[in-house]
């Protein structure tokens, strides 16, 4: 499931990235919204490498922890354009991936 999440993720990076560069006019718009699909497309193409791999319940858990950061981070950033919600998660997200990282990290040099 992790594994496609994260190709889920990817597609829907590529089309909010074509949305940015296409329909959004506002410059400020359209820089949140390639932030947001970076993000969410570099840690989309993770998910879908490495949740193959991962055999581990904790390797697992860490790739969940990754997908729910990217889409606090990224899903803040692009709800805020489309719904006029608040960012206030996204510090929250980016917290959350970087410390998914690090354990993931931490993870593989116990393996």
């Amino acid at each position: 499931m992790l594994a496609a999440a994260g190709a889920i993720l990817a597609a829907f990076a590529v089309a909010l990235s074509a949305y940015a560069t296409h329909a959004a006019a506002d410059p400020h718009a359209q820089a949140r919204l390639h932030s947001a699909a970076v993000f969410a497309f570099g840690h989309g193409i993770a998910l879908a490498a490495l949740a193959p791999q991962a055999r581990r319940a904790f390797t697992r858990g860490v790739l969940g922890a990754l997908l729910l950061g990217v889409l606090g981070f990224a899903g803040s950033l692009a709800a805020a354009h489309f719904f006029g919600a608040s960012t206030r998660l996204a510090p929250y997200g980016g917290s959350l991936m970087i410390l998914a990282w690090l354990a993931y990290a931490a993870d593989a040099v116990r393996r």
